[in-house]
């Protein structure tokens, strides 16, 4: 799914399981690819077809086989095109660096969202500008007339107290660190990113401007615990409305 979308009331909505209002439906992800690219089995597909086709007619001297080699002209070249064009949609998985401590920390300590921007990340995309874009419209990390931030590497952590840290970088060639480090903006990270995460911004790398937004989790206060729990509510109503309808219908 793509996350931070922008509600009909002006607020960024946060990366939830639902679809909120002002959400499109088209925003939404149905299935996921993970493992293996598209692109590339597409695109094999298409150069096999097209090889055996040329291979087949110049064989046969154009002759009786001449129907089943157009037959994969006409549908080689069009599935060897396809390929190339989702090749070049294609946003490869981020990088995940972690340990045996950080692998612990995530097992145990990882909030519902922190899940789903994993989730969200390690697998191929097509036709996105980047990993994360509407978020990083919605933070404002996408400045007008510039390019989108790149999600390059997560990484986990365990912090000293056996919280877990996650820290997404960033290779942000066109938008200063100042206008990540604001602090508004970081204050924004973790409610965004949240509830039970705390946030900060990490210069990773100067030179190959790297960007970091470091978020270590925390126990959920009160405030917190009672609106996720109203939040459960709401869906599982929903959910029960929803089944109520199609069973009448």
């Amino acid at each position: 799914m793509r996350w931070g979308l922008e509600a009909k009331n002006g607020v960024a909505n946060k990366p939830t399981g639902n679809l909120p209002e002002g959400v499109a439906l088209r925003d939404t992800v149905p299935f996921e690819i993970r493992g293996f690219s598209l692109p590339l089995i597409v695109f094999t597909i298409g150069v096999v077809l097209t090889s055996s086709s040329f291979a087949g007619f110049f064989l046969n001297d154009g002759g009786g086989d001449g129907a089943i080699s157009s037959l994969g002209f006409v549908y080689g070249i069009p599935i060897f095109l396809i390929g190339l064009s989702l090749w070049y949609a294609e946003i490869p998985p981020v990088l995940v660096e972690s340990t045996e401590a950080g692998d612990r920390a995530w097992e145990n300590k990882k909030t519902e969202n922190l899940q789903k921007i994993k989730n969200d990340v390690t697998r191929h995309r097509y036709g996105d500008d980047a990993h994360l874009d509407s978020t990083l419209d919605s933070l404002g990390l996408k400045l007008a007339q510039k390019k989108y931030p790149k999600m390059k590497t997560i990484i986990q952590e365990e912090s000293d107290v056996g919280e877990l840290i996650m820290t997404m970088v960033f290779e942000s060639a066109e938008t200063p660190y100042k206008v990540w480090s604001e602090p508004a903006r970081v204050e924004r990270y973790a409610r965004f990113f949240g509830p039970g995460v705390e946030a900060e911004v990490l210069k990773v790398n100067a030179e190959t401007r790297l960007v970091g937004i470091k978020l270590t989790t925390r126990p959920l206060n009160e405030e917190e615990t009672e609106a996720i729990a109203a939040a459960k509510v709401m869906a599982e109503a929903n959910a029960a409305a929803a089944l109520l309808a199609s069973t009448n219908a």
